[in-house]
């Protein structure tokens, strides 16, 4: 009778020596991914061009981080000839290109020098990758960043692109899954679509390139509506509606704006 007086009692209290654990692994949060509008996570970290504080050392600069899954992957290194070749451009839209993936930087320098000496890709060769990679052994930075997605993978990142602005702010984040490459045309539209919208306190409408029309952001008030549609046709100004007007927005301007000129 003792015995079964006293099980209860146990059972009562192994169960609360044991509910703080659990307790705290069930409230444990989850990593925050960086939004659209708050201030890129900053970090120190080795690299292959050197110690970058980041984003301290860009001051000024549009930055593009991305991560990729591993060092010595065809998409990937697919991926790092394209960005690399187009550095030129991405460079004369005062932007900073840095990559990430959880490798070491003795793995990123062996895959570097591999692409140089043997990769070829569409009608790209000897291809020298300049801009820094993060090595990330640990998954700091890529879990700051929301880089890692458990569903995916728990030891790669997935394809992640961060526009940060001047003023170190999220600007745009786009993600990639592990099998298919980025559309580097789309990262370039998006980074100029940006700028342009910076610079000129405009919107772009669906597939916009340079030269081509722009939207005025709408109306605030009845009478500035009114105003917009008794003057639509002049000022290079196309109001289809008082929520959707057009203007002109030339590309030689966009362009002097963006600094490719």
């Amino acid at each position: 009778m003792k015995a079964l007086t006293s099980l209860p009692l146990v059972m009562f209290l192994l169960s609360g020596m044991a509910s703080p654990a659990f307790a705290e692994e069930a409230v444990a949060p989850a990593p925050h991914m960086p939004l659209i509008g708050e201030e890129a996570p900053a970090f120190t970290v080795e690299t292959t061009q050197g110690t970058i504080n980041f984003p301290d050392d860009y001051k000024g600069k549009w930055i593009i981080l991305f991560s990729h899954p591993a060092d010595f992957t065809p998409v990937c290194t697919t991926e790092f000839m394209t960005f690399a070749t187009m550095m030129p451009e991405f460079e004369a839209l005062n932007t900073q290109l840095v990559g990430l993936s959880i490798d070491s930087k003795y793995s990123h320098i062996a895959w570097l020098r591999t692409i140089r000496e043997k990769a070829e890709y569409k009608d790209m060769k000897d291809v020298e990758v300049t801009f820094p990679l993060i090595e990330d052994i640990k998954m700091d930075v890529a879990k700051k960043y929301g880089m890692l997605q458990p569903t995916a993978s728990t030891t790669q990142a997935v394809r992640a692109v961060f526009f940060i602005d001047p003023a170190a702010k999220i600007r745009a984040i786009l993600y990639y899954p592990l099998s298919n490459g980025r559309n580097f045309d789309e990262i370039k539209r998006l980074l100029i679509a940006m700028q342009t919208s910076d610079a000129f306190q405009v919107a772009t409408p669906a597939d916009w390139r340079p030269g081509e029309d722009v939207i005025i952001p709408p109306a605030g008030s009845c009478g500035t509506a009114k105003e917009r549609m008794e003057k639509s046709g002049q000022d290079d100004m196309d109001c289809k509606d008082w929520f959707l007007c057009f203007k002109k927005l030339p590309k030689e301007d966009v362009e002097g704006a963006t600094g490719q000129l």
